[in-house]
């Protein structure tokens, strides 16, 4: 794609998202679409939020989970970029109306204080996060269908993202085994996913070894500061207005948010 290419998609994305207008997949008119060329469209993408007013400050991590992956049919992990404008606080309201078809997800998240780079290990995502929590992600598509698309695809629409509900922070978490903690996701009262932090890549700390290689190969790094969304542990439940979402995790505690029209 040319420059002029990725401007363009990546403004048709931005007005879909903000017009509540979802268009055909980006792979239905282009068909030589890398993964370099969507990634420059969600980068592109998030330098249209930034200059309307929104500040990056987290990171997630998509297609962890082989549940995700089969009910999405794609096949490896990708990552996408979060704003200030994305969070929605721990217990407070999510409105239906802006948003196209967005559905819910338990997840794990990390408060990396220390910039991370390259090919790193455990140890090092350990001792470079002060705060882990309990999570959720709101996820919306700017196309027609939630499915039924190529990885090209997802990365351009920054791979899905559309808000996030971070828990309590949890600082004293060194003894805990982040990859194997139960959770439940409640809504109204009833379950509707059970699973375990296992599924996210076989241990969330692994999401964020990923995500640091997904990123070197665009040249960029893990910047200190930054909350890292490790990925889904369940497949995704829809959104529907009157919807109160709790997410339970063994030994990281509850989150919530009301979906509201």
């Amino acid at each position: 794609m040319t420059p002029n290419d990725i401007n363009d998609w990546a403004e048709t994305l931005h007005r879909a998202r903000l017009e509540r207008s979802p268009i055909e997949q980006i792979s239905d008119k282009i068909k030589d679409f890398s993964r370099d060329d969507a990634y420059s469209i969600q980068e592109r993408g998030i330098e249209l939020r930034e200059e309307s007013g929104e500040k990056v400050i987290a990171l997630k991590m998509g297609l962890t989970s082989e549940a995700k992956r089969k009910q999405m049919d794609l096949d490896s992990p990708l990552y996408g970029v979060l704003t200030d404008k994305m969070l929605v606080a721990n217990g407070g309201s999510y409105k239906m109306a802006p948003q196209i078809h967005p559905k819910i997800e338990p997840e794990v998240a990390f408060l990396i204080s220390k910039e991370l780079k390259g090919t790193v290990t455990r140890e090092d995502v350990l001792a470079a996060t002060s705060e882990v929590y309990p999570c959720m992600e709101i996820l919306d598509s700017r196309y027609k269908q939630f499915k039924y698309f190529s990885m090209e695809d997802v990365i351009s629409d920054n791979s899905s993202s559309s808000h996030y509900i971070l828990g309590t922070p949890i600082k004293g978490f060194k003894d805990i085994d982040l990859a194997n903690l139960d959770l439940k996701m409640k809504v109204n009262g009833t379950v509707v996913q059970e699973g375990n932090t296992k599924a996210i890549s076989g241990d969330p700390v692994v999401s964020v070894i990923q995500l640091c290689e997904l990123l070197e190969k665009r040249g960029k790094s893990l910047p200190a500061n930054t909350v890292v969304l490790a990925g889904a542990a369940t497949v995704a439940a829809q959104l529907e207005p009157g919807m109160r979402v709790e997410l339970e995790m063994e030994k990281l505690g509850n989150v919530t948010v009301n979906v509201e029209n």
